[in-house]
């Protein structure tokens, strides 16, 4: 089974008027302005994965901080999953710190999404540090949904996007939701080389990293260093899509034995997903 475990879609109204809606959101706005940002809908995702050979992908909208525009692509992610229930796997998006934020998860699940993410710790003010006096954890572990948040490197090139959250401050939300499957995105921002100390392995034992965006952020070689540290079980491909189609992975997946690709490719997130 193949599975892109990151793809973002956007409802078509919102692709139309992303400028007026990102007067009101600046992280979205900052992400849809640059020259490098794209939109897609549920059926071009739907395409893309077959059309590559892919038998599922995650799907989601954006992450933004007005509860009323995450009710809407929430909404969406639904329709998307209703249309497409063999291929596509819908999470939910929130902000975190809403007074209704357990009914809107409560609603999402009973619409059938599975997940929640991609969440942005910066773009939607979560504040990881204190996250965890929120009842937040406790509605993720009732439902049992993963959760994906997006993480990046604290040091190299500025782009569009790129958080100044740190890693001590991700590593600290991780330790308080430690029950939980995470996912971080980008490979981790780098966390996951520090799986080599040993008690960071044991903290991090239910987080998992996916691939979205690594054509742009990291040598090929870091397949083979995942191989070394002994975590490419706990690698989830992502595509970022529709950033980054699936033939970009191509030559970087190349690293790994056809085994190994198979657990990249769709093995570990099955598991992730239960199914």
């Amino acid at each position: 089974m193949k599975i892109d475990s990151h793809i973002h879609i956007t409802p078509p109204d919102i692709i139309r008027d992303f400028k007026k809606i990102g007067e009101k959101e600046p992280y979205f706005r900052l992400l849809s302005e640059t020259p490098h940002n794209r939109f897609a809908t549920y059926e071009e995702a739907a395409a893309h994965l077959q059309e590559n050979a892919f038998d599922k992908g995650v799907v989601f909208g954006f992450g933004f901080q007005d509860m009323g525009l995450c009710r809407y692509v929430n909404d969406y992610t639904m329709e998307a999953v209703r249309q497409y229930p063999e291929r596509l796997i819908g999470f939910m998006v929130l902000p975190v710190r809403h007074p209704e934020m357990a009914k809107e998860i409560r609603r999402c699940y009973e619409g059938g999404l599975r997940g929640v993410g991609e969440l942005f710790p910066e773009g939607q003010r979560m504040d990881l540090a204190t996250l965890h006096q929120t009842p937040f954890k406790n509605y993720l572990q009732e439902y049992r949904l993963p959760l994906l948040l997006h993480t990046n490197e604290n040091v190299g090139h500025i782009y569009a996007g790129k958080s100044k959250v740190t890693m001590q401050e991700v590593e600290a939300f991780l330790r308080y939701h430690s029950e939980l499957p995470i996912i971080l995105a980008h490979f981790g921002g780098g966390l996951l080389f520090f799986e080599l100390m040993k008690e960071m392995r044991a903290a991090l034992a239910n987080v998992y990293y996916d691939t979205a965006a690594a054509v742009f952020l990291y040598d090929k070689a870091i397949y083979r260093v995942a191989r070394e540290i002994g975590i490419l079980d706990k690698i989830l491909f992502g595509t970022d899509y529709p950033l980054l189609p699936i033939s970009r992975y191509r030559e970087s997946l190349a690293e790994l034995n056809p085994k190994e690709q198979a657990k990249v490719l769709g093995e570990n997130a099955a598991k992730v997903l239960s199914l």
